[in-house]
């Protein structure tokens, strides 16, 4: 697995460029976000995503979220009412996870069937650039069920048949709040929030 290293606040868009075409291609890499390493892979892409649930030796009948780069990302793969818009855009980018009813461009597989995906926006120029032409996974960079290690090279040492590693240095956040905005109000699935 190749291992590059980045300023998280000023990454190299050449670099960027490049793990982006990787991803087009079907690769699997490990990248920060604004909370915790993350394993990315092309969420259009069926085989990309079930090589996801391999790595991470997820049940498929768990879901997977997905990383967009901005808000019109949102209405692309999203129902998204202007109510919703209002209060999901003074929460993203930000650590959180906002679950929506999706639109058919995201395959059931990475939803485990379900019509509800999870989708977030990181405050992470990287997670922004890598997701720029198309979304990616939003998965924690660990086997599930286990602690997320806070380093690339723990992380690699847990996870196999990764093509290839952001490293940031250590990151140390807590996982995304959830937040479920089917409902009305909306519902805290996972974390902490004073008001919504």
């Amino acid at each position: 697995m190749k291992i590059i290293k980045l300023d998280p606040y000023n990454p190299k868009t050449k670099v960027l460029n490049k793990v982006r075409r990787m991803l087009a291609e079907g690769k699997v890499i490990i990248y920060p976000t604004d909370t915790l390493y993350g394993l990315g892979a092309n969420a259009f892409d069926e085989d990309a995503i079930k090589k996801v649930y391999s790595i991470k030796k997820r049940s498929f009948d768990k879901p997977i979220s997905i990383c967009v780069p901005n808000m019109r990302w949102i209405r692309k793969v999203a129902y998204l009412n202007d109510k919703q818009k209002e209060k999901i855009s003074k929460l993203l980018p930000g650590p959180y996870t906002i679950i929506l009813e999706k639109k058919d461009i995201i395959p059931d597989v990475l939803t485990a069937g379900k019509k509800k995906v999870g989708i977030r926006i990181p405050k992470s120029k990287i997670s922004i650039e890598l997701a720029k032409e198309f979304p990616i996974t939003a998965t924690s960079a660990n086997i599930s069920g286990r602690e997320t290690p806070p380093t690339v090279k723990e992380i690699i040492k847990q996870l196999k048949n990764v093509d290839l590693a952001i490293d940031v240095g250590p990151l140390r956040g807590e996982p995304s709040t959830v937040i479920d905005f089917t409902t009305d109000p909306p519902k805290i699935i996972r974390g902490y929030f004073h008001t919504i």
